[in-house]
């Protein structure tokens, strides 16, 4: 069976620590503690280059970073961590231009409903494959995974220390078309709804009239209010801030 989890770790080249406080090994992670210790920071100049197979999917498109959060804390915290941070400046009427932005120690009072592993996808599967997802949904936005550059990815693919079946399930959506009703009809809440934006923006660069209409319409099919979603875009665009410095 497809360790959910493991894989949108993998997607998002972060690594897993052990589970977690929310779920996962079942073992107990101190996140307030992790905080403390003061391993990298959202925006501040270490940016892990995006690794593993989103990476991969996204090689021949413009370079980009995410955070450190993502790698110390895992690809599914950081969801988590990015959709709360968003969630709560919204809630307080910020403006999202000079709104905070989610910072390693705001980890400890993410309440675990903004986390992936909070609920199931509305057909019952991890959310955690909704947003993988939505996250290839996302980068075949701009029409460059052609038959050609699928073939390529498969042969990467292969090379990668990945269980059969996991090959198998990332092939599977390689191949597959992904329609934008089946990446926002996935939600069953307005926190899926976000974190599924979240990782649509996350493996978009909206440069492109195609990919902006994307994104617009996949607000609009998760009815993601207009305000809450110029706050998702802060996180996200904060995030991805080394990559514009580089």
């Amino acid at each position: 069976m497809i360790d959910a989890k493991s894989l949108l770790d993998q997607f998002l080249g972060g690594k897993q620590l052990g589970g977690g406080k929310f779920g996962g090994s079942g073992k107990t992670t101190d996140y307030a503690d992790l905080a403390k210790r003061g391993l990298d920071t959202l925006g501040g100049g270490k940016g892990l280059a995006v690794g593993g197979l989103l990476g991969l999917i996204l090689a021949n498109k413009k370079a980009r970073n995410v955070a450190g959060n993502v790698a110390v804390y895992g690809g599914a915290a950081a969801l988590g961590l990015l959709a709360w941070r968003a969630y709560r400046n919204y809630q307080e009427g910020q403006k999202p231009g000079s709104a905070p932005v989610a910072q390693p120690a705001d980890i400890a009072n993410v309440e675990p409903r903004y986390l992936p592993s909070a609920a199931p996808a509305s057909n019952g599967q991890p959310f955690e494959l909704a947003l993988v997802q939505a996250m290839v949904a996302a980068a075949k936005a701009d029409g460059h995974i052609d038959a050609q550059e699928q073939q390529r990815l498969f042969s990467e693919i292969e090379r990668l220390q990945l269980d059969a079946e996991t090959k198998g399930a990332v092939f599977d959506l390689l191949s597959k078309p992904i329609t934008l009703e089946a990446v926002g009809g996935s939600a069953t809440n307005e926190e899926q709804a976000a974190e599924l934006y979240l990782a649509s923006r996350i493996a978009i660069d909206p440069d492109h009239p195609d990919e902006q209409a994307y994104l617009k319409n996949l607000a609009q099919k998760l009815q993601l209010p207009v305000e809450l979603v110029a706050h998702l875009d802060r996180q996200v665009e904060a995030t991805l801030a080394p990559s514009k410095a580089a």
